[in-house]
């Protein structure tokens, strides 16, 4: 029988890895003409980028799967964000 990868995350890996991804993701923005649909596969490439060379540089499949994560995490960071701030901002007009 064969077992799962072990893979070791911590607290930093969430407060490190999931917002330099969403940096790196939003600086690829300003400065390259990318298409809003491939922004989700940009950030999930950084993830696993940083997965594989920095966080978990020892542990392949650990990495794949936490470089996925890191990507998705931090589309869904963004996601959460916009949509607040456009709630937050459609509200004010609505009161009087």
């Amino acid at each position: 029988m064969e077992h799962f990868p072990i893979i070791h995350t911590n607290f930093w890996d969430a407060i490190i890895a999931v917002p330099a991804v969403l940096i790196v993701t939003e600086i690829i923005k300003l400065l390259l003409p990318i298409p809003r649909f491939l922004i989700p596969t940009v950030a999930t490439i950084f993830g696993l980028v940083f997965a594989l060379f920095i966080a978990h540089k020892f542990n392949f499949w650990g990495a794949i799967f936490m470089g996925l994560f890191y990507g998705n995490a931090a589309v869904g960071v963004y996601a959460s964000l916009k949509t607040s701030w456009q709630t937050y901002r459609s509200s004010g007009n609505n009161q009087k």
